[in-house]
C-alpha cells in the first residue's frame, strides 16, 4: 500500500493510492465500516500491523468523492521526532575518503526541513553552493533501541523518496571551524581519520551539519510511503534524477556501502528509534551526459527548474528551485 499526506480544507489529512487515484482515507474507512479512520501518519504507523489490515479493507471498497484531483502535498510523514541522515554511503564518492570509520557517518536533520512532492525548495543568495542529493529513506515502524539486523530489518514501516538538499557554501563557510591545537591538547582520535600534511599537523577540524542539511525546504519528501512489504529488496532499486527533464544521475542502492538494515541497526545503538522516525540512507552518485558528477554537477543557486527524483517501485518526486532573490 502507499500512504501520503495532502493539506484538504486547511488540515493535513491523510491519503491512499488507489489505482491511479489519490483518495482521502477517512471516507474508505468510513464505507467500509471500520470506524475512523487514523487522523495522521503517526497514529497510522503506531496502529502497526493490525491497522495496516484495516487500512487493507477500506481499499476494498470505493468512493468518488473521496478522490482528490489536484492534491496539495504535505510531507507524507510530516512529524517524525528525528530526521537521521547518512554521510558518504555511496561507495562511488566514499572511495575517495582518507579513513573508512567502518560505520556509518550519521548527521540528524530537523524536521522542520520537510516540504512535500510539488512545493519550491527555496534559495537563498547567501546559501552559496547547493546540490541535491537522490536518496531512498526509512519510516522507522516500532520502537528499537541496540536492534539486530534482522530485527532493524522487521521494524521499518516503509520507503519513500527525499532530497537531502545540502549548501556546500553554507556547510564550509558557516557550519565549519578548523583550528590549530596546542601539542600538549592533541590526542590520537583528532588526526588519525584523516592524512597528515607534515609531522607538525595539529589542525583539527570541525564541522557541524544543520544549516547546510537543515534549512527550511531543504528535506523534500514524497509523494508516498510504500509499506515494507511492497519492497521486496530496497538494497536493489534503480535511482534516477532529472534536472527539467535532462537526466543528470542514474544509480541503485546496490551503491551503498552499508545495507538498509545495517544502518537502522547500527543508528538504533546510540539512538532509541521512535515509530514515525525518518532514516536516509545516502544520495546516489553516478552521473551522465553534462552531469559527468551527478548530482554534484547540479548548483541549484545557479540553476532554476524541477528536480525530479524516481525510485523504483516508489514513485517520483518533484520540486522547483526557486532563487528567491529574483522574486
Amino acid at each position: 500500500m502507499k500512504f501520503g499526506t495532502v493539506n484538504h480544507q486547511g488540515k493535513a489529512a491523510l491519503v491512499v493510492k488507489q489505482g491511479e487515484d489519490v483518495v482521502l482515507l477517512a471516507p474508505l474507512y468510513a464505507k467500509a465500516g471500520l470506524g475512523a479512520a487514523p487522523d495522521s501518519m503517526n497514529t497510522l504507523i503506531e496502529g502497526g500491523a493490525e491497522e495496516l489490515a484495516r487500512a487493507a479493507r477500506a481499499l476494498s471498497v470505493t468512493d468518488a468523492d473521496a478522490v482528490i484531483a489536484t492534491p496539495d502535498w504535505l510531507p507524507p510523514q510530516p512529524r517524525p521526532s528525528k530526521i537521521l541522515g547518512v554521510a558518504f554511503n555511496n561507495m562511488g564518492i566514499r572511495k575517495a575518503a582518507h579513513r573508512d570509520p567502518g560505520v556509518p557517518n550519521f548527521f540528524l536533520k530537523a524536521p522542520s526541513c520537510l516540504t512535500g512532492h510539488g512545493k519550491p525548495i527555496i534559495m537563498e543568495q547567501h546559501y552559496g553552493e547547493t546540490i541535491p542529493e537522490l536518496e531512498l529513506a526509512g519510516i522507522i515502524g516500532k520502537r528499537c533501541r541496540k536492534a539486530s539486523v534482522e530485527e532493524a530489518r522487521a521494524a521499518i514501516f516503509g520507503y519513500t523518496i527525499t532530497n537531502d538538499v545540502t549548501s556546500h557554501g553554507m556547510k564550509f563557510g558557516m557550519d565549519s571551524i578548523a583550528t590549530t591545537r596546542e601539542p600538549d591538547l592533541i590526542r590520537p582520535h583528532h588526526l588519525q581519520w584523516r592524512n597528515l600534511h607534515g609531522e607538525d599537523d595539529r589542525d583539527v577540524y570541525f564541522v557541524y551539519h544543520t544549516r547546510s542539511k537543515a534549512t527550511d525546504t531543504f528535506g523534500p519528501t514524497g509523494p508516498w510511503i510504500t509499506t515494507a512489504d511492497e519492497v521486496a529488496d530496497p538494497d536493489n532499486l534503480a535511482v534516477k534524477g532529472w534536472l527539467d527533464g535532462e537526466p543528470f544521475a542514474v544509480d541503485s542502492t546496490a551503491s551503498y556501502r552499508f545495507k538498509i538494515a545495517e544502518v537502522v541497526a547500527e543508528a538504533s545503538r546510540y539512538f532509541t528509534l521512535e515509530p514515525g522516525d525518518m532514516v536516509c540512507f545516502g544520495t546516489s552518485a553516478k552521473g551522465m551526459g553534462k552531469f559527468p558528477n551527478g548530482h554534484r554537477s547540479v548548483n541549484m543557486h545557479k540553476m532554476k527548474g524541477v528536480i525530479d527524483i524516481e525510485i523504483e517501485g516508489l514513485g517520483r518526486l518533484s520540486n522547483p528551485v526557486v532563487h528567491d532573490w529574483e522574486e
